[in-house]
């Protein structure tokens, strides 16, 4: 039977008129008042839509409060599991620095290799074959699972495009943004072991 698990990037950590920078694992910053915002509308969104059986996020603050929004607002939310390796991944030099520092150590191309194709730029401190084998090993284990009910899994950026990865494969991402925007969410769906793409990038 077809499972279904919605994979949610966490809402806004700047608001407007802030200095936006590069907020990786070793960041923790809350969701700000947009961010917030933008985890009601997600809440709102689901409870009129979906009735999650799981729910896993990513130990980050800004990931936990994400999901506590959105599983406040169902009828009978399940326990918040939290999933270490959704953390985030590590910008290594580029950790907390404005986008523009990012540009001048790395160049333009490697941040254009790393939207486009997930490589990583000098000094990034992550192993993308590891963060795609956590996602199928977790993939294997809700596919297993007697519970068939939609899942809710809450990260970040870095680590929410690998799971698009694992669904198409190295021949078929080309044709979509790897980058889950904030405040955004993709289903994927798990069925005899397979993982396939329903949507991404879905906003409410």
């Amino acid at each position: 039977m077809a499972r279904d698990l919605y994979i949610v990037r966490h809402g806004n950590t700047f608001d407007k008129g802030d200095t936006v920078t590069r907020v990786g694992a070793r960041t923790d910053l809350p969701l700000s008042s947009s961010g917030k915002e933008q985890a009601n509308a997600l809440a709102t969104h689901f409870r009129e839509t979906v009735a999650f059986s799981q729910a896993i996020a990513g130990p980050l603050k800004r990931t936990r409060q994400t999901a506590d929004a959105i599983l406040a607002a169902q009828e009978e939310p399940p326990e918040l599991e939290i999933g270490n390796f959704l953390r985030e991944i590590d910008y290594g030099p580029d950790e907390n620095q404005p986008e523009d520092a990012v540009i001048a150590r790395i160049g333009q191309p490697a941040l254009d290799a790393w939207e486009r194709d997930a490589v990583p730029p000098p000094g990034w401190r992550f192993d993308p074959a590891a963060i795609e084998g956590q996602w199928s090993s977790l993939f294997t284990k809700l596919d297993k699972a007697d519970d068939t009910g939609p899942v809710l899994i809450v990260t970040s950026n870095g680590i929410a495009r690998f799971a698009l990865l694992c669904a198409l494969g190295t021949r078929q991402h080309e044709a979509h943004d790897l980058k889950l925007k904030t405040g955004a969410y993709g289903i994927l769906q798990l069925e005899d072991g397979e993982v396939t793409l329903k949507d991404w990038n879905l906003r409410p």
